[in-house]
């Protein structure tokens, strides 16, 4: 919740319209990680710093991305088929 609220009372609230062209960057990818200097060079327009961190912080608790040491890889997969075998997987 506290980060929730902190996104909040950033300056620099991004547009849905930023997110959905990060996303979009993101997902098509040739890469299977990217670094965010990477990811800037690759998105259309210039976005400020501070709100692509905010678009990254969103993305990933959305379980859309991963962040790690090496960079950003896109995780999201919206096939039923895998939630199907996810659902029926055995629990170890």
């Amino acid at each position: 919740m506290s980060k929730y609220i902190a996104v909040q009372r950033l300056e620099h609230s991004p547009t849905l319209n930023t997110v959905l062209m990060v996303e979009e960057v993101l997902k098509n990818m040739q890469e299977s990680v990217i670094s965010i200097a990477e990811l800037k060079r690759h998105l259309p327009k210039q976005i400020n710093h501070n709100t692509l961190k905010t678009i990254l912080i969103y993305l990933e608790q959305s379980n859309k991305i991963a962040v790690t040491m090496k960079g950003i890889t896109w995780i999201f997969n919206p096939d039923p088929r895998l939630k199907k075998a996810i659902d029926m997987g055995l629990e170890l």
